[in-house]
């Protein structure tokens, strides 16, 4: 770390810079921005970071984030049990709720098959999608895996394992608002092509 900086702060920079999306700059800007608060806000923030670490665990159901053995979502008695949406990430979990659109339950694998990574099926939570739908009477399973080659793999892989146990799809991927044709990849286009459906 350059001498430019005073240790503490260049150790609180070099921290920062650990965060995923924060480059150099945005390390040193958001460090600067820390320097100037008060320290009781600097102190709630480092609370915050210390607690969320501590208290924040996975759903025994789903495995989404979450700081109760069992989540919010999974408790909400107004969710559809019969359908179950399977995520990669919790990310993903926040992402579908923004929209509103889906009512029912989420399964979280905790990542994508990745042999490269010496990610394989066993370090994901597939056997407990496989019982959890296997036990309970789910009539369709949603498969809103990203569609990248590790994405097509896992979509494909938990796809034929839940067959013989419910109805499963797969989310559709197409064109986002405003793009245009001439630009899409060719998987984008075919997702699209696939993704059709009858006009209202």
């Amino acid at each position: 770390m350059s001498t430019v900086y005073t240790r503490p702060l260049a150790r609180l920079v070099e921290q920062l810079q650990r965060l995923p999306g924060v480059g150099p700059k945005t390390a040193q800007r958001l460090a600067l921005h820390i320097l100037k608060r008060p320290l009781t806000e600097v102190e709630a923030l480092a609370q915050a970071l210390i607690e969320a670490k501590q208290q924040v665990g996975f759903c025994s159901v789903c495995f989404h984030l979450s700081a109760e053995p069992v989540c919010d979502l999974c408790r909400a008695p107004n969710r559809d049990k019969t359908t179950i949406c399977v995520v990669a990430d919790s990310r993903d979990v926040i992402a579908l709720e923004k929209t509103r659109e889906f009512r029912g339950q989420y399964h979280v694998l905790g990542g994508l098959i990745s042999p490269m990574d010496g990610i394989g099926p066993d370090q994901l939570n597939i056997q407990a999608l496989i019982r959890r739908v296997s036990q309970a009477k789910t009539t369709e399973v949603i498969l809103a895996i990203n569609p990248s080659v590790e994405g097509e793999t896992t979509t494909l892989y938990v796809g034929q394992l839940l067959k013989p146990f419910t109805r499963v799809t797969r989310i559709a991927f197409g064109l986002p608002m405003g793009g245009d044709l001439e630009y899409a990849d060719e998987v984008t286009l075919a997702r699209a092509l696939e993704g059709r459906r009858i006009l209202d």
